[in-house]
């Protein structure tokens, strides 16, 4: 019988996700706006700083796998990457919105330079810390306890970010220095939770098999894993709709709402009942199943998504539909991360080798092309519907286009690829019964 983890070792593991929630919310949140409506940073330009530097994290990402995992090998411990992305991110994060130049375009490339450097940092730590929940019990039901603990600290950090972050730039007043203050503020919050974390899981023994495999050799064992790339592209659709909403939310708290204060708001009442709804959604997912619990969540996120359009500049109206969306948001947060753990061990007895690393780096590259994708995206919306930047002093009104392309971007487009989720999830659904034993195919059925 397997021992129940402690308390302490949850959080310890827990804690490392407000780090890596204030790092996947906050750039997706306030980088686009900063550098249009503070920096005056073309839209076209802005989407360019927010994409290449995830677009080469993408490429990072694998490799920081198959690195981890071989340092896995060598020392029995992942810690070192760890400690390496930890100690470096906070300062590059706070450079991100501490940009010296006036000109926009030495404004952008500082922000770019920065925002990669920052980025290549995250990706040291969070490769090998999503790694760890395969590695942290034997028991399926611990590794669901420890993604519960995770998502809750999840939560926790987006709340940071959502909810503390837009309201210290406004504290200091907008502009240049409120953003600098935030950043070296966010920065430091972050930074202690990822040390804290690495520190708590040194017990974490890794078993990544027999010898490290090479980085082409472990992308070509895990190529075989179907049911592992149908529940990535499940989950990088409907990241690609957080990622749109999140960087669409202080320009619809600004120009359709007439109040910037509200974007924390807005992440206050989205964030605040879904730490709430994770034992519930754990709960149904033990009686109804994890993939039917999450198709539903998904429905649900969609119906409320589409409904924000013609509610779009009634504060309450947005605020409410967005505290339903957060219900929502933590189940698609929770049960992807449930059942990442077992794909990888399902995938031990194909392989011969339980490469957490290379999966994970897999997962990550994805979850992070998509978190840097949906800004890039709104932008583009944004310049096709002829918005106008401007830097803090001068504002400018924008034409109607430029309104009804923010709402549309908003609601509509997130709302699509949160419906192409589900026949992805289906697939899997199909896919991974096909290689388990009769009982634990009844255990994850609907």
């Amino acid at each position: 019988m397997t021992t129940a983890l402690p308390r302490r070792r949850l959080l310890g593991y827990g804690v490392g996700s407000v780090g890596t929630g204030v790092f996947s919310a906050v750039p997706g949140l306030l980088l686009l706006y900063y550098l249009t409506d503070v920096l005056g940073v073309s839209a076209a330009v802005a989407g360019a700083v927010l994409v290449v530097p995830k677009a080469w994290d993408v490429l990072l990402n694998p490799i920081v796998g198959a690195a981890s995992d071989r340092e896995a090998v060598r020392t029995g411990r992942r810690t070192r990457l760890l400690l390496l992305g930890a100690g470096t991110l906070p300062f590059l994060f706070a450079a991100m919105f501490a940009v010296p130049a006036d000109s926009p375009g030495l404004a952008a490339a500082w922000a770019g330079v920065a925002f990669l450097l920052a980025a290549s940092a995250f990706a040291c730590f969070q490769v090998p810390y999503v790694a760890l929940p395969a590695e942290i019990s034997a028991d399926p039901s611990e590794r669901g306890r420890a993604m519960a603990w995770r998502v809750v600290c999840l939560t926790l950090g987006i709340l940071v970010a959502g909810g503390v972050a837009p309201a210290l730039t406004d504290a200091a007043g907008g502009g240049r220095a409120g953003y600098a203050l935030m950043g070296g503020v966010i920065g430091l919050v972050m930074g202690t939770a990822m040390v804290a974390s690495t520190l708590a899981n040194r017990w974490i023994a890794s078993r990544p098999g027999p010898r490290p495999l090479g980085l082409a050799a472990a992308l070509r064992t895990a190529r075989g894993n179907r049911p592992f790339f149908m529940l990535l592209g499940a989950y990088v659709s409907h990241t690609l709709a957080v990622a749109i909403m999140l960087a669409g939310a202080p320009y619809v708290a600004a120009y359709r709402l007439d109040d910037y204060g509200l974007t924390s708001a807005m992440f206050v009442c989205m964030v605040g009942p879904s730490a709430f709804a994770v034992p519930l959604w754990r709960r149904l997912a033990r009686r109804y199943g994890l993939v039917g619990c999450y198709v539903a969540a998904l429905v649900l996120f969609c119906a409320a998504t589409v409904a924000l359009f013609p509610l779009i500049t009634s504060p309450v109206g947005v605020l409410l539909l967005s505290a339903l969306i957060g219900v929502c948001y933590a189940a698609v947060q929770l049960l992807p991360l449930s059942l990442l753990p077992e794909t990888v061990h399902a995938d031990t007895g194909r392989t011969g080798h339980a490469q957490s690393g290379a999966f994970t780096g897999l997962w990550t590259a994805a979850e992070t092309g998509a978190l840097a994708l949906g800004p890039g995206i709104f932008a583009l919306i944004l310049a096709a519907s002829s918005f106008s930047s401007s830097d803090f002093e001068t504002p400018v009104v924008q034409p109607d286009s430029a309104l009804t392309g923010m709402s549309a971007g908003f609601t509509f487009a997130p709302a699509a690829l949160l419906l192409l989720s589900v026949p992805l999830l289906l697939a899997y659904r199909r896919l991974a019964a096909l290689h388990r034993r009769p009982e634990e195919a009844r255990e994850h059925a609907v």
